[in-house]
């Protein structure tokens, strides 16, 4: 069950793939980076424990960058049955390249963002077939990790910068994490990103360098889960999250209910 309004994906706000190299200079940034380590892998521990991680399919690029427009703000149970809908109930991709919006977004069913996410869909299909005559992506990743990220940023308008982040991260073998409104939502929460922040961009680069690349898929996928089931948009769990010894706004939303408990009359 989802609580709240499901969440659009969000747009990149700008063409730049930021190197979280170019924040060690910031002594702000060098003044919480120790801290933000240990609360990160304290964090990856209890996801870890709590969640397993399922097993990466092995999807051509082009489908992969399909996935990650899907998953953007959803649950891998809603991305999942979404894109096996729209492999069982269109003949190929051309198909939902010519389909109308509204047949698409049917086939997603209760996804977030149906209509939006139905519509870069067929964006991302339609850029594919000018670019290549045919519906693969594969030769991106024979150009290099740089180049292919530059050619999904620049040729193609309706990826996210999380569906990118998802390629590199699943079909690319780069090290990215891609960040939604739930995750972010979460970050945010437990302090571990700049609250007033909205650019993902920025936020991803902040964040990305503290994350072992072998933890990413744990990363994303638990702050996923976590997001789904307690860090609500409104009315979060608190109380109830695995993380709530971690999290300061739990410690927050605690110690002011012990507050109004203890309230003199």
């Amino acid at each position: 069950m989802r609580h709240g309004n499901p969440t659009p994906p969000t747009d990149r706000r700008s063409h730049g793939w930021i190197d979280p190299q170019e924040f060690r200079g910031d002594r702000r940034f060098m003044a919480t980076f120790t801290n933000k380590q240990q609360v990160l892998q304290q964090v990856l521990n209890v996801l870890r424990r709590r969640y397993e991680v399922p097993p990466t399919p092995q999807r051509p690029v082009l489908e992969t960058l399909v996935y990650g427009i899907l998953r953007e703000g959803a649950t891998g149970e809603q991305a999942d049955r979404a894109f096996d809908n729209l492999q069982t109930r269109f003949f190929d991709w051309n198909e939902i390249r010519v389909s109308e919006v509204g047949e698409i977004e049917r086939a997603l069913e209760d996804l977030p963002g149906a209509a939006e996410k139905a519509a870069r869909v067929i964006g991302i299909l339609q850029a594919v077939f000018e670019r290549e005559f045919c519906f693969s992506l594969d030769d991106i990743a024979k150009k290099g990790l740089r180049n292919a990220i530059k050619t999904l940023q620049d040729k193609f308008e309706d990826a996210t910068d999380f569906a990118i982040a998802w390629t590199v991260q699943r079909a690319l073998g780069g090290h990215a994490l891609p960040l939604d409104p739930p995750s972010i939502r979460c970050l945010k929460r437990l302090a571990l990103v700049d609250d007033v922040d909205d650019d993902v961009e920025s936020l991803r680069a902040s964040i990305e360098h503290l994350i072992p690349k072998s933890r990413g898929p744990l990363f994303n996928e638990g702050l996923s889960r976590l997001a789904n089931e307690f860090c609500w948009a409104e009315e979060p769990s608190c109380g109830e999250c695995p993380l709530r010894c971690d999290c300061p706004t739990a410690q927050s939303r605690k110690s002011e209910s012990r507050g109004t408990r203890l309230k003199p009359r």
